[in-house]
């Protein structure tokens, strides 16, 4: 292992910058190139049958067949005209990752002779197999089949690998019996709740407003290092994260890597997957430096949310297949590297009207700002009232190491709103209550029009929150870097529905009472506020005093994750998804089980590559090194020096067989942990013995290692170490 560490450092030291060749097209001329677009559409289909699609796309209705025919003709036309010779039906399991099975546009017809032949029925619909992929229990392995289905509202895409190109079309997967068994369907339905539920409420000030759609915007934060580097880390190959390393001796303390000058290898690996990424129609915009050494972020345009979340799902796929190219390897996982910042993905949302109006951006006038209000503390109620189901969104084993390690939010759900929203709440809880006699400026009297016309930027931001108001959105700062952003959009776009309809039984029941229909928002509202006041939190996140107030708020703090997902199967939860018919009882239950089955699955990993290195790889090193250190003493003392000489090197020699003793010893009671687990049938309590009993070992574990490390000869230790995994490049 120390050969191929130093090996790995020898391929580094040689690597240059890769030359991008630029296609010399305008950004703005080259974006969605290989994307069947709006103006692919119009330019290959026929103009009856554009339209009939687009209408249906806006109606949310089913495509009629005649309609999916002149669709797929077109988009083989399209495609093959680029280059491409197979399609597949692009879609996202419950692993995380995509999936896609390809098929030829090569064909024989009837008499026998080769035609290239792409149906609206292959368009429409394909057959994967669906007892392979996570399902929870929906599928028995005799039980396989399932079917992917065409989303029209996420348009298809070419993608080149290895010179070839390949027609990818996003759709949904399902089982035989018309279970959800991916994330894109759940989010799809999510979507249509909240719509429904937006616009309804928005009725009360436009009645103009016929759509809502639901925004996003992805930030993407990721590790780079160098491959060789890379392949010499069996953890890093098999787990995503380093389980043994000693912290260097400057990390990130001195704060010089965020913002500063991008190196010249990554220079270079960014403007090729950002103009992979433009071709594919992803918007994006920003790329830089973030706070952990050879750590970076990019971040898009906002767009729809059903598409956002394709873009986020495919720009991963881009970066780690050109990463390869560039002699890289990009971690996504949410800590990589102990002792320095993780990464995670935050979530930029919000509501935008058919009308062009945000729904979550202040206006110029009291009318504006009633709506924007309403839209804005509803959001806050919901949060309150599922705070716990909002949590167990996004949980897993990895975003576990990185939520409270102050970097991230904690495990407390809180909303911050900035001192001048703060204020304006206040405000409206204290002087909603007012009377109102006859000629009296409503607004005025109710506080309303004390917001600013302008907002944008009149608060500060707050880092240290999982769910903040930045000025015209709420950023969900908790999602972890590597996790699909359906599942936390999926419940976010559940709650903030039932919230909306909750909110127009109550405002309808009020004006049915006689009251003026401004009256009675705000009443309803200012209900709101005083209810879900101990969601908002203006403070520092990430200090002890606000852990201690959040217990006194009676806020749930759950920082593991197999009790975090109890939220999930909980009967409000249950109630809440099944009554939008997001998910069934069935479908719930099984993605609980699956979500449990990872974190199982993932611990269980992360032990048994820990178990090999310390065992084989690490007790070894440090053997041959106390080895040479014992002859060391050995010749001091035949030369008759005396004992005070060698008696440094016999203190290193007893703390090496102190650390070994601690490795073996604790390595032995984790893989007996391990296996009383495995014996454990309930899911949930061999998830929680996973965490509690298997996991308990690690830190020790890896505290011995890594004190070893600094024992042992740097020439003789197996493993790449932090300083040359994230400064040498």
């Amino acid at each position: 292992m120390a050969i191929l560490r130093f090996k790995a450092l020898e391929l580094v030291d040689q690597r240059q910058p890769l030359t991008v060749e630029s296609s010399g097209e305008r950004r703005s001329d080259s974006f969605g190139k290989n994307v069947f677009n709006l103006d692919a559409m119009r330019a290959t289909m026929p103009g009856e049958y554009f339209k009939k699609l687009q209408g249906a796309i806006k109606l949310g209705s089913p495509v009629e067949r005649s309609v999916a025919d002149a669709v797929a003709s077109a988009m083989k036309t399209w495609a093959m005209a680029k280059g491409a010779t197979h399609y597949t039906h692009w879609f996202q399991p419950l692993t995380g990752a995509t999936a896609e099975k390809h098929d030829s546009f090569f064909d024989l017809n009837s008499d026998g002779r080769p035609i290239e032949n792409f149906k609206g029925s292959a368009l429409v619909q394909q057959e994967p197999d669906a007892s392979s992929f996570p399902n929870g229990g929906i599928r028995n392995t005799f039980e396989a089949r399932g079917y992917t289905a065409w989303d029209p509202t996420s348009p298809a895409f070419i993608i080149e690998t290895a010179g070839a190109k390949t027609l990818c079309i996003p759709t949904i997967f399902v089982a035989y019996t018309g279970e959800a068994l991916d994330y894109k369907a759940p989010l799809l339905k999510s979507l249509a709740r909240l719509e429904k539920a937006a616009v309804d409420v928005c009725q009360y000030f436009d009645k103009d407003v016929n759509r809502v759609h639901t925004t996003l915007g992805i930030e993407q934060e990721y590790f780079l290092v160098d491959r060789a580097l890379y392949n010499a880390r069996p953890d890093l190959v098999m787990t995503g994260r380093t389980l043994f390393g000693h912290s260097p001796a400057k990390g990130q303390q001195l704060d010089d890597h965020y913002f500063g000058s991008i190196p010249a290898r990554v220079h270079a690996y960014m403007l090729e997957y950002e103009e992979e990424a433009n071709k594919l129609g992803i918007p994006l915009r920003t790329r830089h430096n973030e706070v952990a050494p050879h750590q970076f972020e990019c971040a898009p345009t906002f767009e729809d949310a059903n598409l956002a979340v394709d873009h986020n799902q495919l720009l991963m796929d881009i970066m780690e297949r050109v990463a390869d190219k560039h002699n890289f390897k990009v971690l996504l996982h949410e800590k990589p590297f102990a002792g320095v910042n993780g990464s995670g993905k935050h979530n930029n949302w919000a509501m935008s009207t058919d009308t062009g109006v945000n729904l979550l951006a202040p206006g110029r006038r009291p009318k504006e700002n009633l709506q924007f209000l309403t839209f804005f503390i509803t959001t806050i109620k919901a949060v309150h009232r599922y705070a716990d189901l909002l949590r167990a969104s996004i949980a897993s084993a990895s975003n576990d190491h990185r939520l409270g390690a102050n970097e991230a939010p904690p495990a407390i759900m809180s909303v911050f709103v900035g001192s001048m929203l703060d204020s304006v709440l206040d405000e409206l809880e204290r002087t909603a209550k007012v009377p109102l006699d006859k000629g009296d400026n409503i607004y005025l009297k109710l506080g309303i029009d004390k917001i600013p016309a302008i907002l944008l930027d009149n608060t500060d931001r707050n880092r240290t929150s999982p769910f903040a108001f930045t000025g015209n959105k709420f950023e969900f700062r908790a999602v972890g870097s590597s996790a699909n952003c359906s599942s936390p959009m999926t419940t976010l776009n559940a709650i903030v529905a039932e919230q909306l309809i909750d909110f127009k039984t109550s405002v309808d029941a009020l004006i049915e009472q006689g009251k003026k229909k401004e009256v009675a928002i705000v009443e309803v509202l200012r209900e709101y506020v005083i209810s879900s006041k101990n969601i908002r939190f203006e403070g520092n996140g990430y200090s002890d005093e606000w852990k201690d107030e959040a217990a006194k708020r009676g806020l749930s703090n759950v920082p593991t994750t197999p009790q975090a997902l109890d939220a999930m199967v909980e009967k409000e939860s249950s109630d809440l998804f099944e009554r939008h018919q997001i998910f069934s009882h069935v479908e719930l239950h099984a993605r609980h089980e699956i979500l449990l089955e990872d974190y199982v699955k993932k611990i269980q990993i992360e032990s048994r590559v820990m178990g090999d290195l310390a065992i084989n790889h690490i007790i070894p090193t440090a053997v041959a090194y106390q080895t040479k250190l014992v002859s060391n003493v050995q010749g001091l003392r035949e030369l008759g020096l005396d004992d005070e000489y060698s008696q440094v090197t016999v203190d290193t020699i007893k703390a090496i067989s102190r650390h070994i003793f601690t490795i073996k010893t604790q390595v032995e009671e984790m893989v007996n942990s391990r296996k009383v687990a495995n014996k454990i049938d309930d899911t949930r309590e061999r998830a929680i013995a996973y965490c509690d009993t298997v996991k308990a070992h690690f830190d020790t574990i890896r505290r011995s290692a890594d004190k070893l490390e600094l024992m042992v000869a740097d020439e003789d230790w197996p493993l790449v170490k932090y300083r040359e995994l994230l400064f040498r490049h």
